[in-house]
C-alpha cells in the first residue's frame, strides 16, 4: 500500500511539475495556436518526459523498498532491525515469589554468520539469557531453559518490561516485539521496517546479476537464449499459423453470408474461451511435446485474426466499392485495391492483440509442461524460492513482449502509411 501511495505521489508532482516547465519553455507561433479537438485520440502522442519518469520512479521506489545499493541511503525505507536488543520478563512460581531476567537479542541479516552473546545467569531463580535471530524472522524463547524452577515445576512469565501479559498478549520492545504463545513462551518477532525482505523482492542489483550468471552459466541445462529463444520460435509459429487460416476465414465471413452463418457461431463461441482453458485438452488430444504448444498458440491467434479480418471488410467505406464499381472495375480488382488495403489496419491491430495473447499464453503452457522456455524457468526457479530469477524472467517476458508489439507498429506504419488518412 506504501508503495502504491509514494508512486501515486510521485505521478501527481511530476505532472504538475512537467505541465509547470512545458508552458513555461513552449515556444509561441502559429503552429502552438493551432487548436485540438478534445477526445481526438488521434492527436494524444506519448510524453517522453511522462515515459522516463515513470520508468525511473518505479525503479527508485524497488531500490527503496529494498535497500538498493545502488540509491544513497536517504533514499531507503526504513529496513529491518539489525543489532543487539534486549527486554526483561518477569517470572512467577506457584507461591508468588516473582523474579526478574533479562533476555540479550542479536538481530543480523540472513545470510550473516554471527555468534551469541556472552552472557553471566546472573542470581535468583530466573536466570538471563540469550538468543540470535534473523531480521524478518522470528523466534521462541525457552526462557526456563537454564532457570532454577521451570514451567513444568509451575512457573510462568506474567509481565514483559513491566508490562503485564498474559497467553496471546503483545508487548512492544526495543527492536521489535514479545507475543507471549498459548502455553506462555514469549516469540520474539524482530522490527520489520517498510523494506522487503530479498526472498519475496530481491533488489534491482541482485537481479541484474543473477541475469548475468544465468546468461553465462545457464539454468536446468539450458542457456538464457535457449529459454526465450524456444518461447519466441513458438509464439512465431503458433501466430503464423494462425494467420495463415484466421485471415482468409474472417475475409469469408466479411464478403460471403453463407460463411458468416457457418462460422460465425464457432467464432463467437470460441472467442470469450481463454486459450489457458484449452491446455488440459490440448494436452490430451497431443501431449506435452512441441505439437501441443504451437496447436495451443494457432488457436489462441486464430479467432482473434478472423475477427480482425472480418471487421476490416465489414469497416471498408461501401462509398469507395461503388466507385471501383463505377470505374469498371472487376471483383478481383476490388478485392485487390479496395478490400485488402482498406482492411489491412485492423488485420495489423488484430495481429498485435494476437501477438501478446500467445506471448502470454505460450508462457503459461510452459508453467505446465515444457522442458525448456521463459515459463518453465520461472517455475522451476519459485519451486526454489529463487525470487530473482523470478523476477528476471518477468522482466525479459514483458521487454520481448514490448519489443514485438513495437515491430509490429513499426511494420505497421511502413505496410500501411494509409492508416487513419480516410
Amino acid at each position: 500500500m506504501i508503495p502504491f501511495l509514494s508512486y501515486l505521489v510521485i505521478f501527481i508532482a511530476a505532472f504538475y511539475i512537467v505541465r509547470y516547465v512545458a508552458a513555461r519553455t513552449a515556444i509561441q507561433d502559429y503552429t502552438s495556436l493551432k487548436t485540438v479537438t478534445f477526445g481526438d485520440e488521434s492527436a494524444v502522442r506519448s510524453n517522453r518526459a511522462a515515459s522516463v519518469i515513470s520508468i525511473v520512479t518505479i525503479f527508485v521506489l524497488w531500490g527503496a523498498f529494498t535497500g538498493s545499493s545502488l540509491l544513497p541511503k536517504f533514499m531507503h525505507a526504513p529496513g529491518p532491525f539489525v543489532g543487539d536488543t534486549s527486554f526483561t520478563y518477569t517470572a512467577e512460581i506457584e507461591d508468588g515469589s516473582q523474579d526478574d531476567a533479562t533476555v540479550f537479542i542479536r538481530v543480523h541479516r540472513v545470510d550473516d554468520e554471527v555468534s551469541d552473546i556472552e552472557i553471566t545467569p546472573g542470581d535468583g531463580f530466573a536466570k538471563d539469557d540469550n538468543l540470535t535471530v534473523a531480521a524478518w524472522r522470528s523466534k521462541l524463547i525457552r526462557v526456563d531453559k537454564n532457570d532454577e524452577i521451570t514451567k513444568s515445576d509451575g512457573a510462568k512469565v506474567v509481565a514483559i518490561d513491566g508490562t503485564a501479559v498474559a497467553p496471546g498478549d503483545t508487548v512492544e520492545v526495543a527492536g521489535g516485539r514479545v507475543t507471549l504463545s498459548d502455553k506462555g513462551t514469549p516469540n520474539f518477532v524482530p522490527a520489520k521496517g517498510l523494506q522487503m525482505e530479498p526472498i519475496w523482492l530481491p533488489s534491482p542489483e541482485a537481479v541484474v546479476t543473477r541475469t548475468f550468471n544465468i546468461a553465462q552459466e545457464g539454468f536446468q541445462g539450458f542457456t538464457l537464449w535457449e529459454h526465450l529463444g524456444i518461447s519466441l520460435y513458438r509464439v512465431i509459429v503458433g501466430f503464423f499459423i494462425g494467420a495463415l487460416v484466421g485471415i482468409p476465414l474472417g475475409y469469408a465471413m466479411g464478403l460471403s453470408d453463407w460463411f458468416r452463418g457457418w462460422f460465425d457461431p464457432i467464432v463467437e463461441f470460441m472467442r470469450p474461451v481463454p486459450p489457458l482453458a484449452l491446455i488440459p485438452l490440448v494436452i490430451i488430444w497431443a501431449g506435452i511435446g512441441e505439437t501441443g504448444k504451437i496447436i495451443l498458440l494457432f488457436l489462441a491467434a486464430l479467432w482473434i485474426m478472423a475477427i480482425a479480418a472480418r471487421a476490416g471488410v465489414s469497416g471498408v467505406n461501401i462509398s469507395k466499392v461503388h466507385a471501383a464499381y463505377s470505374l469498371g472495375a472487376s471483383k478481383a480488382q476490388i478485392m485487390r485495391h479496395v478490400i485488402v488495403p482498406n482492411s489491412l489496419p485492423e488485420i495489423f491491430t488484430g495481429a498485435r492483440v494476437a501477438m501478446g495473447v500467445c506471448w502470454g499464453t505460450v508462457v503459461a503452457a510452459e508453467l505446465v509442461a515444457a522442458e525448456k522456455g521463459a515459463g518453465k524457468m520461472i517455475v522451476a526457479a519459485s519451486k526454489f524460492q529463487n525470487t530473482d530469477i523470478v523476477i528476471m524472467g518477468i522482466i525479459l517476458i514483458g521487454i520481448i513482449g514490448f519489443g514485438i508489439d513495437v515491430l509490429m507498429r513499426w511494420a505497421e506504419r511502413v505496410l500501411v502509411p494509409w492508416k487513419g488518412k480516410g
